[in-house]
């Protein structure tokens, strides 16, 4: 699977932007799939997952009640709506897809990064203060 990201740009804080990540192929609904953000100088870290059918859900604590990830299988997208955006959630970020079977929980763990099977290119986000 390929994945193309899309949505950032520069926002005032307290606004919102909605990020989007279309994948290519036809084993969209096979993957997990998740959203990585990485701000300058900082190690790339987890915002958020969504599981195949998008019944399951889990969130970084510092995005949980401003961001909510959702996707379309039918559109072979999964989308980040990001509210009330802060000054630190300025960052590069990147949609991955990943097929393992393990919990969704396992996006959380910083060693899942190295075993993600496809990554977008990155969208970047930035929020003045």
């Amino acid at each position: 699977v390929q994945l193309q990201a899309s949505g950032g740009g520069l926002v005032q804080a307290g606004g919102s932007l909605r990020l989007s990540c279309v994948a290519s192929g036809r084993s969209f609904s096979m993957y997990d799939m998740g959203w990585f953000r990485q701000a300058p100088g900082k190690e790339r870290e987890f915002v958020a997952a969504i599981s195949r059918t998008g019944s399951s859900t889990v969130y970084a604590d510092s995005v949980k009640g401003r961001f909510t990830i959702s996707r379309d299988n039918a559109k072979n997208t999964v989308y980040l709506q990001m509210n009330s955006l802060k000054s630190e959630d300025t960052a590069l970020y990147h949609c991955a897809a990943d097929r393992n079977n393990r919990p969704l929980s396992r996006f959380m763990e910083g060693s899942t990064q190295a075993t993600i099977d496809a990554w977008g290119q990155g969208t970047l986000v930035t929020v003045s203060s």
